[in-house]
């Protein structure tokens, strides 16, 4: 039977363990909010949003000893969402709506409007 050892388990020495490293390092507070841009006696914080996910696979020894398995694999997605804006003691953030947020806004709104009218007409 194997035994299991303590260096068997560092993160640091396992497939996922060194992509959850590298994905880390690249999904940090600096990366979600950026360098302050200062002008004129404001501060210009950028704000993102970050999300990131893992998947994994599996291996086994397969027919005449050859092994077979399945790899696996990671991401990182970072959207900018809006910026904080800071001048004299006060700070606001500001979002940053796109086209695609007014056009879910609107259609969100089209249907509570149609089921208002059809509530109405019952």
């Amino acid at each position: 039977m194997n035994e299991t050892t303590e260096e068997d388990l560092d993160s640091k020495t396992t497939p996922f363990g060194r992509l959850a490293e590298k994905l880390g390092v690249t999904a940090r507070a600096a990366t979600v909010f950026g360098e302050a841009v200062e002008r004129d006696g404001m501060t210009v914080i950028p704000v993102a949003k970050a999300r990131w996910g893992l998947g994994g696979g599996s291996g086994k020894h397969g027919i005449g000893g050859h092994r077979e398995g399945i790899g696996g694999g990671g991401g990182v997605i970072v959207q900018p969402v809006g910026f904080i804006e800071m001048s004299n003691g006060e700070s606001r953030f500001r979002p940053i709506v796109t086209p695609g947020a007014w056009l879910g806004m609107a259609a969100v709104g089209s249907l509570l409007i149609l089921a208002l009218a059809r509530l109405r007409r019952d």
